[in-house]
């Protein structure tokens, strides 16, 4: 099976390169959209707590969605392509996102804000020098977790016309050609254990301590 995976990466070489990029594309801009609402969100939750549980709640709800379905809901809503499978993605990225942002902020030590406020700063300092800094561990793992999520249900994101590596795996289920299968699943794989390094290696080196030694 591993000649005719090779055989099939040769033949198909641009086809895997092109599907790579198109994948690679609706996890970009997904993961982007999705921490553009998810974080915000999370920050304003922290200061309207009553709020916390049932936005938490509904995104919560969304999750639970198999991801079949919800990219089936986005047909009638907005059609078939990249921009119904992008607001699907965006969708699924936002509960790890929004989660460990409220909970790593609300988890900072209220000494480490007392002493801040002590020292005359406003809200908006104690959240960019204290809250965000000490929080930015945990807050990093629900992206790291949205990420690999959003790489995942990517592959299904043909099924709606939206390109991606999807398009290959379901080629070879019709042809039951598990080496074509394979050539658009070991990309995909191999996507996720990147974004999750590369993610991974942004925390480190945005973590406070390690700032400071540059």
């Amino acid at each position: 099976m591993w000649t005719s995976l090779l055989e099939i990466f040769a033949a198909r070489f641009n086809d895997i390169l092109l599907a790579s990029w198109e994948h690679l594309q609706l996890t970009l801009i997904s993961l982007l959209l999705a921490n553009l609402i998810a974080i915000p969100a999370g920050i304003f939750l922290t200061r309207r707590r009553k709020w916390a549980e049932p936005v938490i709640g509904v995104t919560a709800v969304f999750q639970t969605i198999p991801s079949l379905a919800l990219l089936g809901f986005m047909i009638p809503l907005l059609g078939i392509g990249k921009i119904p499978a992008i607001v699907a993605l965006t969708i699924y990225g936002l509960l790890p996102i929004l989660r460990n942002t409220y909970a790593g902020i609300t988890g900072v030590n209220p000494a480490a804000i007392e002493a801040g406020t002590g020292m005359g700063m406003t809200s908006l300092q104690i959240l960019w020098m204290i809250e965000l800094p000490m929080a930015l561990a945990i807050i990093m793992a629900g992206v790291r977790t949205a990420t690999v999520l959003i790489v995942g249900v990517a592959t299904l994101a043909a099924l709606i016309g939206g390109g991606g590596l999807g398009e290959l795996i379901f080629r070879g289920i019709a042809m039951a050609n598990s080496p074509l299968i394979l050539a658009g699943a070991l990309p995909a794989a191999a996507l996720a254990v990147f974004f999750d390094y590369a993610l991974k290696h942004l925390e480190y080196r945005t973590q406070p301590g390690n700032l400071a030694k540059k």
